[in-house]
């Protein structure tokens, strides 16, 4: 069979440990993401089997009605909104789900926030520009980080926050709120409580019909001028524009970002990398080398699995039948 992985910008999938796994078939790395179905269909057409890098590709009924041949779709970690699990079905193809780890994308929410609070960004850029101390940042201890969701990662946040001596309250659902107060740590009265009184907002909620665009401009303009918001779940979670709009108000001043609602980025004139006070990152939350290794160790397991004829982790075991 033949296989493709798709939207693997670095080139590093091929160089992967666990590439071993189907280094013997045919496959076919593609290292750009395609905004027109029809090219990329031209480009997988022949392909039984794809790799999906999470949620890079959008696989609708449209792109499955062009990839007749298409049986199997390997995704890394879990389903999301980017795939439409019953249009599979209808087509016949198969989806198998992996695993995932909560610690790459827990390091990169810490250090956006650390690097938010110190300015370290700005400071570089302006040392390489020849200029000297431009800025003057401000430590994390003793401020208040609020974290919205309170799952693995957000669990992660909240010791590194302990660590640093800041302070944590949590909103979310109740059982978020209630497993935040047993592990010694402030749940949140109200969401305009939370927004009003946190030095750092932070998402790490899912993204869903419900919690589309459940940050509003009314949330974020009731931050302290000097607060940080930010973003390292779905862009999605913020209303669209209102984050531009109340950057551009000052509530709050400052944003650390490694989503957007459109990926990926090449306009170097983007709003928020025109910033000077938002941080932006590539997506890079789960973009390191041990989760890759982790990700497509088992994305790779399922895909020679089902060539075998022993298909596992199948979403849609119907279309097995």
């Amino acid at each position: 069979m033949k296989i493709a992985i798709l939207d693997d910008y670095q080139n590093a999938v091929p160089y992967l440990k666990c590439f071993d796994l189907i280094k013997d078939y045919d496959v076919k790395v593609l290292n750009r993401s395609y905004t027109n179905t029809k090219d990329l269909a031209k480009e997988i057409e022949d392909v039984q089997i794809l790799v999906l890098i999470r949620e890079r590709t959008k696989i609708n009924e449209e792109l499955l009605s062009l990839l007749p041949n298409l049986k199997l779709i390997s995704q890394t970690v879990k389903i999301s909104n980017h795939l439409d699990l019953a249009a599979c079905t209808s087509s016949g193809v198969a989806v198998s789900e992996g695993i995932g780890s909560p610690i790459a994308p827990a390091e990169l929410t810490w250090m956006l926030i650390m690097n938010a609070t110190r300015k370290i960004p700005q400071a570089i850029e302006a040392m390489k520009k020849g200029e000297w101390q431009t800025n003057i940042g401000s430590t994390i201890n003793g401020k208040t980080i609020g974290i919205w969701g309170y799952g693995k990662i957000g669990q992660m946040i909240a010791q590194y926050a302990k660590a640093f001596g800041t302070k944590v309250q949590v909103w979310g659902s109740e059982n978020s709120r209630q497993k935040a107060l047993e592990d010694g740590f402030q749940a949140s009265n109200s969401k305009e409580d939370f927004f009003s009184t946190s030095d750092v907002v932070t998402l790490h909620i899912r993204l869903n019909e419900q919690t589309k665009g459940i940050v509003k401009f009314e949330d974020l303009k009731l931050m302290k001028h000097d607060a940080i918001i930010v973003n390292t779940s779905r862009a999605e979670l913020i209303k669209k524009n209102d984050l531009s709009k109340a950057l551009s108000q000052n509530t709050p001043t400052y944003a650390a970002l490694d989503v957007y609602n459109s990926e990926p980025i090449y306009d170097k004139n983007n709003e928020f990398l025109t910033n000077p006070n938002v941080i932006c990152t590539p997506h890079l939350g789960y973009v390191e080398e041990n989760s890759y290794e982790l990700y497509f160790s088992k994305a790779f397991e399922n895909v020679v699995n089902y060539i075998e004829g022993n298909p596992i982790n199948i979403a849609n075991l119907e279309v097995l039948d």
